[in-house]
């Protein structure tokens, strides 16, 4: 396998660095005919990745985050069919429940927080699922107890119940969304994401050139993109959002987007 060939037309040296880990894994994958699996991939770093083993048509591969929608994903590699293959062990949750008299005060940057000021890489952690009463992060298993004393040491926690539960005990948040809608001069991305993120054109298309928007969870950069019915529009550290519906034109020519976002 030609590695340099591979990755010749990948601009960015991170995208290189990451496809020839990618690379390696599936060697070490067919060498060994055992399952390798990387660390905890972004949205921007699947849909890469995703794109590039169908590129070179590599089948026996599963991104997986432990539950259908998440954000962050392991892939895993095995010459043996995926379907046949107990790769569930590779993730588990810790459980944080907190007490009756911090219910309700911790959001994801509090738990994230945590885990970073303790010395854990981001990529060692998927999805970090709140609740009121606490919290479940995915994280890879290896990590899983040695997280937990770790978290266990903060003051934000000291008065916290941990566990660690297999991946298909992971609670599932019910998703509420609401409705909006917004008026555009077109149906270019850009302008979407000026209106969604509320903000000006040209930051939109900043946004856009820090790869912080994806569409369909395919990252996109291109601002003359057109959106569509049912896009599912993802942008980074504003939210989720679904075009449901055009529902006509204003006297001036602008399009009237009803949209579903995440709340």
């Amino acid at each position: 396998m030609d590695k340099i060939k591979l990755l010749e037309d990948y601009k960015k040296q991170e995208d290189k660095m990451l496809l020839s880990q990618i690379l390696d894994k599936m060697e070490m994958s067919e060498r060994k005919g055992s399952v390798e699996v990387t660390d905890f991939l972004d949205m921007y770093q699947n849909a890469l990745v995703e794109k590039f083993l169908k590129k070179i048509k590599f089948d026996n591969v599963k991104l997986w985050g432990g539950y259908e929608e998440a954000e962050r994903k392991i892939c895993i590699f095995s010459q043996e069919n995926l379907e046949n293959t107990d790769y569930s062990k590779e993730l588990q949750i810790i459980r944080i429940k907190l007490q009756e008299s911090d219910k309700g005060k911790y959001s994801h940057r509090n738990y994230l927080g945590g885990i970073v000021k303790v010395g854990i890489k981001r990529e060692k952690v998927g999805d970090i699922i709140v609740f009121d009463d606490g919290a479940d992060i995915i994280v890879k298993n290896e990590i899983s107890e040695g997280l937990v004393k770790e978290l266990k040491g903060l003051n934000r926690f000291e008065n916290a119940e941990f566990q660690i539960l297999d991946i298909s005990e992971l609670r599932r948040k019910e998703v509420q969304k609401e409705e909006i809608s917004i008026i555009v001069p077109s149906l270019r991305l850009d302008n979407i994401v000026s209106d969604l993120a509320r903000t000006s054109r040209n930051k939109a298309v900043e946004i856009l050139k820090q790869e912080r928007v994806f569409v369909n969870g395919q990252n996109e950069t291109k601002p003359s993109k057109n959106v569509k019915l049912q896009d599912v529009i993802t942008i980074r550290g504003k939210g989720r959002f679904v075009i449901k519906e055009f529902s006509g034109t204003t006297r001036s020519g602008r399009t009237v987007v009803i949209v579903e976002k995440f709340v």
